[in-house]
């Protein structure tokens, strides 16, 4: 794939929270390697530029080359330890990936031709996103960045599920669609809300009315 990110860690020895502060007063973030065929590993990662990677939507659907002194290992990354007050992270896992065994993945969905869709240019309704992301299976080597969603023969009142996403050769989602209640909608074109409330209101105002008919 293009524009591979490559992390540079360093292993850690010390283990505990004492540990992990003095880390990050450092300027360094405390993460674990773990999964495939090794053991886990305890690292720590330059706190800037890891900073800078996390803010690609890339880096969460890519397989990652992770180098450790002259090793060099592939994952993806699992979990992200977030500051709930401050734009930090407070530590990452790994997961190595082994060429040959299914990864389960969730990647972005990226939506095109929403402005040309006959429901939004001809109808005047508006996109409603149900979805922005979705889980997926694949081997390593076919994991998608993203999975492409076209608007662009939608009509005003219809929906795209999951079961009519278009994906890539050797991906598959993570959950089969068994019925009908599994196949949720990803997208949709609706009537704007003022409109949608108006309608809402007649209704509602055609059933009181015909309730007041029948009662008397």
């Amino acid at each position: 794939m293009e524009n591979v990110f490559q992390i540079i860690a360093e292993k850690r020895d010390d283990e505990g929270k004492g540990a992990s502060r003095r880390l990050r007063r450092a300027g360094r973030v405390p993460g674990i390697l773990y999964g495939g065929e090794g053991e886990p590993v305890s690292i720590s990662v330059d706190a800037n530029r890891f900073a800078q990677q996390i803010q690609n939507e890339a880096f969460f659907s890519r397989v990652l080359e992770v180098k450790i002194g002259n090793q060099k290992e592939r994952a993806i990354v699992r979990d992200l330890q977030r500051h709930p007050a401050r734009p930090v992270i407070l530590h990452f896992d790994l997961q190595r990936v082994v060429a040959g065994e299914e990864i389960t993945m969730s990647v972005p969905l990226h939506f095109i031709n929403e402005e040309t869709a006959p429901g939004v240019k001809l109808g005047g309704g508006v996109v409603v996103h149900f979805m922005v992301d979705i889980e997926i299976k694949c081997l390593p080597k076919d994991l998608p960045e993203a999975i492409e969603v076209d608007l662009g023969q939608l009509r005003l009142g219809e929906s795209i599920h999951l079961s009519e996403l278009k994906l890539p050769a050797g991906v598959k989602l993570a959950e089969e669609i068994e019925d009908e209640e599994n196949d949720q909608p990803v997208v949709g074109i609706e009537s704007p809300r003022a409109e949608r409330a108006e309608e809402e209101s007649a209704e509602g105002a055609e059933g009181a009315e015909g309730e007041e008919k029948s009662s008397e």
